[in-house]
């Protein structure tokens, strides 16, 4: 029986709207506004945190990062306090080495940005990494072919490099990059490596685009301006939370700081990526929910007025079914399903938009349009249609069908 009520409301619905096609297609032009916002950002917000957690091992996993500016972000960085820091220097990686109970392994890493070539081919701002040996360790560093430089090609300052597959593709394309000679930094380097390919960290920045040398090479070519980083890794999360604490004693003693002197160095995890990952989807989430509330309100009302319009216009119909014999759950039950056939059918429309903004966005960044968040727009679309509708609906169902009948 309710099923087909179902059936002939709905296509009593799809008629109506049929027959007045233009106006409920611009009826649900906020229906679709509101979809269109909330499935977009849905899909991006879930393309994120796809990626998320996959680009942050791109980082390397159980490590600490011990520099001299912490990572924080917002307007309440106080930037003054560090910059009069001294710089974290190469010689702290063997001396927290050598010192650490828990530490697995200790790099120094130092950054740069440049030009690579092969014959007449170019890079364009290739991410340079000047790395103690430790760094196969601590950047989880997997080799698609060829080695990693040694201890002693790190001390002597060789110029030999492990470059990423995008810089291997375009340099060399077919042919084999291992004991060919790339030009950087004003020297010629021979490639010893090449790295399994990683993809983009959260979508925007390559990581097959590094090339890693020696530190002591990139000191001689590019000098010793600027400051290291140290990478500590544990074996483990259990030792990472105990070896964070030996970390920060340790360099305090390394650096010769007394008791109640502030930490001349900052520590950073993983952990503060996430944190103010949560901090940023959160607020976007918000915003987007409002924005999106907004427009379905803006959508619902319109949608309302509409019916409030057919259910004058149809007063006479009304009317006639009521003498007939239509009760009046059927009556508010048939102008209840054309209320949601008309927000379903601009989701529908919004859905098919979000298809080509999700295409569109990924060409940029990352998203993810999957079934749940399809089906999530279409509750979205009942809900509102049987919000919006349900005073017209009721103001049908309650008609009198004598006055319904002279309506003229």
């Amino acid at each position: 029986m309710l099923l087909r009520s179902l059936y002939e409301g709905t296509k009593i619905a799809w008629v109506a709207i049929w027959t007045n096609k233009v106006r409920a297609f611009l009826t649900t032009f906020g229906i679709v506004i509101g979809i269109v916002s909330v499935t977009t950002m849905a899909t991006v917000i879930d393309g994120i945190n796809r990626s998320f957690e996959s680009s942050l091992s791109m980082l390397g996993q159980n490590v600490v990062f011990v520099q001299k500016w912490p990572w924080s972000f917002g307007a309440n960085y106080n930037w003054w306090d560090y910059i009069n820091r001294p710089e974290i220097e190469i010689r702290h990686a063997e001396q927290l080495q050598s010192l650490s109970e828990y530490a697995q392994a200790v790099a120094a890493v130092k950054f740069r940005g440049d030009n690579i070539r092969f014959e007449d081919k170019t890079v364009q701002s290739a991410d340079i990494r000047g790395a103690s040996v430790s760094y196969a360790i601590t950047g989880s560093v997997d080799l698609q072919d060829g080695r990693f430089y040694t201890d002693e090609e790190n001390r002597s300052g060789r110029n030999v490099a492990v470059i990423g597959s995008g810089i291997a593709e375009v340099l060399f394309d077919q042919r084999d990059p291992i004991g060919q000679t790339v030009r950087f930094a004003g020297q010629r380097f021979e490639v010893i490596g090449v790295l399994v390919e990683q993809g983009r960290f959260l979508g925007l920045e390559s990581f097959d685009n590094q090339v890693i040398i020696p530190i002591q090479t990139f000191a001689r070519n590019y000098g010793n301006r600027g400051g290291v980083q140290l990478q500590v890794k544990f074996p483990d999360e259990a030792a990472l939370e105990e070896g964070e604490y030996e970390v920060e004693g340790l360099m305090r003693r390394i650096r010769g700081l007394q008791p109640g002197e502030d930490n001349d160095f900052a520590i950073n995890k993983l952990d503060m990526f996430r944190q103010q990952y949560r901090a940023l989807t959160g607020a976007i989430y918000g915003i987007g929910l409002f924005l999106t509330g907004l427009a379905l309100f803006v959508g619902g009302i319109g949608v309302m007025n509409i019916m409030f319009v057919s259910v004058k216009e149809r007063t006479k119909e009304v009317g006639i079914r009521k003498a007939i014999g239509a009760k009046s759950r059927e009556i508010l039950f048939q102008f209840l399903v054309e209320a949601v056939v008309i927000c379903i059918f601009g989701g529908l429309i919004g859905i098919l938009l979000s298809l080509g903004t999700t295409a569109l966005i990924n060409t940029v960044f990352v998203a993810h349009l999957d079934w749940g968040t399809v089906i999530q727009a279409v509750v979205i679309c009942t809900l509102t249609g049987l919000t919006f509708g349900f005073l017209p609906a009721y103001k049908a169902a309650k008609a009198d069908p004598i006055s319904s009948l002279r309506y003229e």
